[in-house]
């Protein structure tokens, strides 16, 4: 069943090297991130898994190895301690790799699933359920952000209705409010580019019997684009 979880963004830009002279104006979310991992392994999971959007839904096994490649910094990461697999990791589960090995993580084996991002809230909730019966106590590294539509700079433009939409989702996760989460609108979430809509789902199913309390530790929209940081326990 599911013991803890922990909301955080996905980013590349978390990672130092990839934001470079910018790196500064994320600390706070760094650091939001760095207590949301403390919350994990304070759980004592027999097992992690770190779910992030992509464009195809798929399982990553421990081992499964990321790169910022793409983002022009030779930085890469491993899902979880050991020898490297030769699954390639989306970049979603790529930076939940690197917090993990920022937080120097070594309190249970680490699995990657990842959600296609236009997967509807039913198979969302029900992919949750499956991951939670995984193992005794299972905890999650839930990666996904807002809406990329709060400001007129933003990757999707100004969009009046992001605001609202990030505020009903931030207080979601702040309370783990599940109604509020699987009732999140995923054709509204598509058109504000709210990437992270159905991992927030895939949580809510997970968490339907575990009886875990809410709270929100961080709450941004630097770049346009809304940041929340939260921890399930």
């Amino acid at each position: 069943m599911l013991v803890a979880a922990a909301v955080c963004p996905c980013p590349p830009l978390l990672v130092p090297e990839v934001a470079a002279g910018a790196a500064p104006e994320l600390d706070a979310a760094r650091d939001a991130c760095a207590d949301a991992v403390g919350v994990l392994a304070a759980s004592r999971p027999d097992l992690l898994v770190v779910v992030g959007p992509a464009d195809e839904s798929g399982t990553f096994r421990h081992g499964a190895v990321g790169t910022f490649a793409g983002f022009g910094v030779d930085v890469s990461v491993r899902l979880g301690a050991g020898e490297p697999g030769a699954q390639s990791l989306p970049a979603s589960l790529a930076v939940g790799a690197w917090l993990l090995e920022r937080a120097g993580w070594a309190d249970a084996p680490v699995q990657g699933h990842a959600v296609a991002e236009r997967l509807e809230p039913g198979p969302c909730a029900e992919a949750g359920e499956e991951l939670a019966s995984r193992a005794g106590r299972v905890a999650l590294l839930v990666m996904g952000d807002g809406s990329a539509c709060r400001t007129l700079k933003a990757p999707g433009y100004l969009d009046e209705r992001a605001t609202a939409f990030d505020a009903v989702a931030a207080a979601a996760l702040g309370s783990a409010d599940i109604a509020a989460l699987k009732g999140l609108d995923d054709r509204l979430a598509h058109e504000l580019k709210a990437a992270g809509r159905a991992p927030w789902q895939v949580l809510a199913g997970a968490a339907a019997d575990a009886g875990l309390a809410g709270r929100l530790l961080y709450e941004d929209a630097p770049y346009g684009v809304g940041y929340f940081v939260g921890v399930w326990s």
